[in-house]
C-alpha cells in the first residue's frame, strides 16, 4: 500500500499535529515502509501459535492474602484505626464525592 502526501496530511489531522509540506513528503514514504511491514506480518502462517504476551514464561510470585491478627504489625485494630477517621461507614473510611 502506497501513501500520498493528501493521506499523510489527513492522518495528520485527524491526530491534530501540524506538519508541513515538506514533512508530509517526508513521512509518505516512511509511512508506505511501515504498511509493507505490517503487510509482511501478516503473512506469517501463525496456526497453531498460542498468544502470548511475553516470549519467556513468567509468573507473578504471590503472598498468601491473610489478615495477620497481630496489633505490633499491624493487623487486627480496624476499630481502633476507624476511631481517627472522619467519616467512616461499615467499617471502612468515607470520603466526600469529588466528581459531579
Amino acid at each position: 500500500m502506497s501513501v500520498d502526501t493528501r493521506t499523510v496530511k489527513k492522518i495528520a489531522s485527524l491526530a491534530r499535529i501540524a506538519i508541513t509540506e515538506e514533512d508530509a513528503a517526508r513521512l509518505a514514504p516512511e509511512l508506505g515502509n511501515i504498511l509493507h511491514w505490517i503487510e509482511q506480518l501478516g503473512e506469517v502462517d501463525t496456526a497453531g501459535v498460542e498468544p502470548m504476551t511475553a516470549v519467556i514464561p513468567n509468573t507473578l510470585r504471590l503472598r498468601d492474602d491473610v489478615i495477620d491478627a497481630d496489633p505490633l504489625t499491624g493487623g487486627g485494630i480496624r476499630d481502633k484505626l476507624m476511631t481517627n477517621a472522619p467519616q467512616a461507614e461499615h467499617g471502612f473510611f468515607t470520603v466526600p464525592k469529588v466528581i459531579e
